[in-house]
């Protein structure tokens, strides 16, 4: 049944839709969808929305944006939606990001250069400069999908980023290199037999490149861990997110690539993070 074409579509209409289709929280998203429908002011605009979003599309490419640790983050149709326990890995790379400001007396050490890898929106990127305060950092981004590059762009170069196109470290600048602070990396880690068992919203409606690290999962993590070094300031340290099983590996990568390596979990959230620090800082 489509909803006529008025501005306030019944509620509950669209809720049933919603539940017809698996959406558990379909009362939330129904309000989401009304809101956004009514900031277009189309009266054709929340059918739109709606059978998108029946079709199985996610929800935040529908309403084109994502929330993620308190912000709104623009997200793009076809482009990795940030998921919330990434929060965690921006937690952890604000916390290095604050120490880094300071000298070893306290005192202030200038402004620290973070650098968000394989992007995406740029959510990771947007948090730490959150946490920080405005011009606290010096923020750099890049992505190898030029549709992700775009949402980035919309959600960083307000607060002064750069953000660069192109393959991991390929796309920086090269005076960039041996002064990075914090690396912080979501690079994909499913194993390429695990995406047919994902979710259809990530599998069928976020690049596959977003997804698949190859066969064991871990293909991009070797390939950051074996660079980084030479990438990274006197105890700059790198971060990526992990599954809690993949975490004992990547570690190991992190130090045949001359990190100092650990693991940090988050239980709640379902988060675990391998954190690489280069010679000269203590991370404890």
């Amino acid at each position: 049944m489509a909803i006529p074409a008025t501005a306030s579509a019944p509620e509950a209409e669209i809720v049933r839709r919603l539940r017809a289709v698996g959406c558990v929280f379909a009362e939330d998203e129904a309000r989401l969808l009304l809101e956004a429908a009514a900031d277009h002011d189309d009266h054709g605009e929340l059918e739109h929305l709606v059978a998108r979003r029946v079709a199985g599309e996610p929800l935040e490419q529908v309403l084109g944006w994502a929330e993620f640790a308190g912000l709104r983050i623009r997200v793009l149709p076809g482009v990795f939606v940030p998921r919330r326990r990434t929060e965690f890995l921006a937690t952890e790379a604000a916390r290095l990001v604050a120490r880094s400001a300071l000298a070893v007396d306290g005192s202030p050490a200038g402004v620290p250069l973070v650098v968000d890898l394989c992007c995406g929106a740029g959510a990771i990127g947007a948090a730490i400069a959150d946490a920080a305060g405005p011009d606290r950092i010096e923020l750099v981004a890049a992505d190898l999908d030029p549709v992700a590059v775009h949402a980035a762009r919309s959600n960083l170069e307000a607060l002064g980023a750069r953000v660069f196109e192109g393959d991991l470290f390929d796309a920086l600048p090269a005076d960039l290199r041996g002064r990075i602070d914090v690396l912080a990396v979501n690079a994909p880690y499913v194993p390429s037999d695990a995406i047919a068992m994902m979710p259809p919203e990530a599998r069928d409606h976020e690049r596959r490149m977003a997804l698949d690290g190859g066969g064991d999962g871990l293909d991009v993590h070797r390939r950051v861990a074996a660079s980084a070094r030479s990438w990274l300031a006197p105890g700059g340290a790198l971060l990526i997110e992990t599954s809690e099983a993949q975490a004992p590996v990547a570690a190991a990568f992190f130090a045949e690539g001359g990190l100092i390596a650990r693991v940090v979990r988050d239980d709640e959230a379902d988060a675990t993070v391998v954190i690489g620090a280069a010679p000269h800082r203590s991370l404890a």
